[in-house]
């Protein structure tokens, strides 16, 4: 054996690996850019190059929006969890027990009420990461909830849906939420306290069908799809091409559909703006 072949080169260490955060960047979907998650959240969590809206946590957002970013959460009433006993490939109770682990909330809802400009509000806001932001007999409590919160302090009701309508896990159960919550908005308009819609990306199904788009007022943010069934599956049912914007909220303002496409900056000021000449003195 040659004695040069057994020698072994000392092996020098050159480099030192680091462990880099998961959460370091964020890339836009609207240009593809990657962004410093740091400068994304610094500027409301909306893209600097292009003015893409980030999907934003509901505790973030209602900090936004309440005067000096205080509010109460209230607890919301408890509903039986798995009423049709449902399963695909997984139980519908194991769904719940891993986005609850995600979000470290209960269901798609949260309900939290405070002052913006000095009048009395209800928020009644939905997290998409919450199984899409469905609505089931919880999130139908949730609205139903609120809206008599709003009714008890007189306040101006603000509901921020973003879900993918209805949640098939509970069936012709959460179709029914569609009615019970237009009758609780109703029961607010008939006060005539103000009610107010800010829909975000995105709002579509039976969301769409039933509260969202009853608002005094409605607001979305630049960008959001809204809309009942995907423009993919109307697509195939009509047999024809769809503008490229079709259900974003620009296209929902040139048709009539929504109020206002307003920046997530201005969405706080531009509120206070209707409460004031909406609320009663």
């Amino acid at each position: 054996m040659n004695w040069i072949k057994s020698l072994k080169r000392p092996v020098k260490k050159v480099t030192q690996t680091h462990d880099i955060p998961d959460d370091l960047w964020d890339k836009c979907a609207g240009c593809g850019s990657l962004l410093f998650h740091t400068e994304v959240e610094k500027n409301n969590f909306i893209c600097p190059n292009c003015g893409y809206h980030f999907r934003l946590a509901p505790l973030k957002r209602l900090e936004m929006m309440f005067d000096g970013g205080l509010f109460t959460l209230i607890q919301l009433p408890k509903v039986k969890e798995d009423p049709l006993r449902f399963a695909d490939l997984k139980k519908y109770t194991e769904r719940l027990k891993e986005a609850r682990k995600k979000t470290k909330s209960e269901d798609a809802i949260l309900v939290a009420h405070g002052k913006m400009g000095g009048h009395n509000v209800v928020i009644g806001i939905f997290d998409f990461n919450f199984m899409g932001g469905s609505m089931g007999t919880a999130v139908g409590e949730a609205i139903i909830t609120a809206s008599k919160l709003a009714l008890l302090q007189e306040a101006a009701l603000i509901l921020i849906p973003a879900s993918g309508g209805a949640r098939m896990q509970e069936g012709i159960l959460s179709l029914m939420q569609m009615a019970r919550t237009t009758v609780a908005i109703d029961k607010v308009k008939q006060k005539g306290l103000p009610y107010i819609t800010i829909l975000t990306d995105p709002t579509t199904g039976g969301v769409t069908a039933s509260f969202a788009m009853l608002g005094d007022v409605a607001l979305a943010e630049p960008g959001s799809i809204i809309g009942f069934a995907g423009k993919r599956v109307i697509e195939q049912t009509i047999r024809a091409k769809l503008p490229d914007n079709f259900q974003k909220a620009e296209y929902l303002l040139d048709h009539g559909m929504i109020d206002q496409v307003v920046p997530r900056p201005k969405i706080r000021e531009t509120i206070i703006k209707i409460l004031n000449l909406l609320h009663k003195k």
